[in-house]
């Protein structure tokens, strides 16, 4: 029996009660995770850097060739070992996540040690803050409603990157992330909530009232 196999639907901790429509789920990509959570590519390039540094250090002051290999060697099986322990971790947190949106709420499943389902009513979101990467991948953040509050290590990683003292949940690693984003905004609507999705390509910041703009290529 796998860990979630008790789940009487896919990702939620209970049967949807009547007269409550499922919209959307997903989970996210792995190396979007990988990537921009446990930050690999920053963690590659560190390594890299030292082991050039290591290199050209040595050179300078004259040490043997040999020598010079093992220490990069050694650099080079440190650098493997992380990479690939943050990696792991990645694909456990992927695997373990569920984000769902019905037409009442937001449910994230996530945990790899300790599983969580974490309910968020529409009416409880004000605003949802979409960023789109060019990887294809996305994030959707949601603003509560003023004097709703989860604590950010409860959240994390699937929290808004420095937003500790106003945390805000995050949707990351989304597959087509504006269907998503338009499947949310859509749900708000309906409900009468705030509708404003604010949605970000690189860092130029766009506000749009009512619907999702179109992508920037």
């Amino acid at each position: 029996m796998r860990e979630h196999d008790h789940e009487p639907v896919r990702g939620l901790p209970e049967r949807l009660p009547a007269g409550e429509a499922l919209l959307w789920q997903g989970a996210p990509r792995w190396s979007a995770i990988a990537v921009r959570v446990f930050h690999v590519r920053k963690l590659a390039l560190y390594f890299g850097v030292l082991i050039l540094w290591r290199v050209s250090a040595g050179m300078v002051d004259g040490q043997a060739t040999g020598a010079l290999l093992s220490s990069a060697l050694w650099l080079g099986g440190v650098a493997v070992a992380a990479i690939g322990v943050l990696t792991l971790l990645a694909i456990m947190t992927a695997r373990a996540t569920i984000y769902t949106i019905t037409d009442k709420r937001v449910v994230m499943r996530f945990g790899i040690a300790l599983t969580m389902a974490l309910n968020l009513p529409l009416r409880k979101i004000d605003a949802a803050a979409l960023k789109l990467h060019r990887d294809g991948t996305g994030e959707l953040a949601l603003t509560l409603a003023n004097g709703d509050r989860i604590a950010y290590l409860h959240l994390w990683p699937h929290a808004r990157p420095w937003r500790i003292a106003h945390p805000q949940p995050m949707l990351r690693g989304l597959d087509e992330p504006e269907r998503v984003a338009a499947i949310l905004t859509r749900a708000l609507a309906a409900t009468g909530g705030v509708t404003t999705t604010e949605t970000r390509v690189a860092s130029a910041p766009v506000v749009i009232h009512g619907e999702l703009a179109p992508a920037a290529n």
